[in-house]
């Protein structure tokens, strides 16, 4: 029972550390990576209309787009874009939980129920 309750403990810590991120540093690795360049400079405005709006996106949903950038399109779970791929293999895991939280950060369009 001891056990269980431990593991339980752990995977909840783990996840709510997973799904932190630091909206400072973010923004300064959004800069450095330049996402704008692409998703517009409020991040709600992309340069092409295929492209996603990211302001005010879910942190977590952004941590799992690039996650699945890095793995590519021939990994279970990936996805396949030459210019995000190359972008999101740059990141670090913590570029990635920064970035995420800084355009949860933003306010959006996104409509989240209609």
């Amino acid at each position: 029972m001891k056990k269980t309750l431990l593991a339980t403990l752990l995977c909840a810590s783990s996840i709510t550390a997973m799904a932190s991120g630091d909206i400072d540093a973010g923004k300064v690795a959004a800069e450095k990576f330049n996402c704008a360049s692409c998703h517009g400079k409020d991040f709600n405005s992309p340069i092409d209309p295929t492209y996603p709006k990211l302001a005010g996106q879910h942190a977590d949903y952004i941590v799992q787009a690039l996650k699945s950038y890095q793995r590519g399109p021939d990994m279970m779970n990936g996805r396949g874009h030459p210019i995000m791929g190359a972008q999101a293999k740059a990141l670090s895991n913590t570029d990635i939980l920064n970035i995420a939280a800084y355009l949860h950060s933003l306010p959006g369009s996104l409509v989240l129920r209609k």
